[in-house]
């Protein structure tokens, strides 16, 4: 068991270090893409493309105040925004009707592919 946590333990520093090396070039490459002015671009062998998206970020105390039924409360626990998502698309919740409850965060995602 001890060369198993032993394993893990390197592992997990391995990871970390892989996570912040990675958090680097992707900030390096969206600092490129910015200057650049381009969303996509072949480099070398590489398919690059950034792609934005947005996110909604609920507040828990707007939310609740307008979703002030415990029965649909207690389906959501929290501002998931996956479930609210999910409640809003079937019409359980009605979206003007939570439109102040939470800010758009825009966010760029980076692709790279081998081509």
């Amino acid at each position: 068991m001890e060369k198993k946590v032993q394993q893990y333990y390197k592992l997990k520093t391995r990871q970390k270090e892989l996570e912040k090396e990675l958090a680097g070039l992707r900030q390096d490459i969206l600092a490129y893409f910015a200057e650049q002015g381009k969303a996509e671009s072949v480099i070398g062998s590489y398919k690059v493309k950034l792609v934005t998206q947005n996110r909604k970020e609920y507040d828990d105390d707007k939310l609740y105040q307008t979703l002030s039924d415990p029965e649909l409360w207690r389906l959501l626990s929290k501002a998931d925004p996956a479930k609210v998502a999910s409640l809003t698309k079937l019409k359980v919740i009605d979206e003007e009707k939570i439109s102040h409850t939470y800010n758009v965060k825009t966010i760029t995602l980076l692709q790279v592919d081998k081509q």
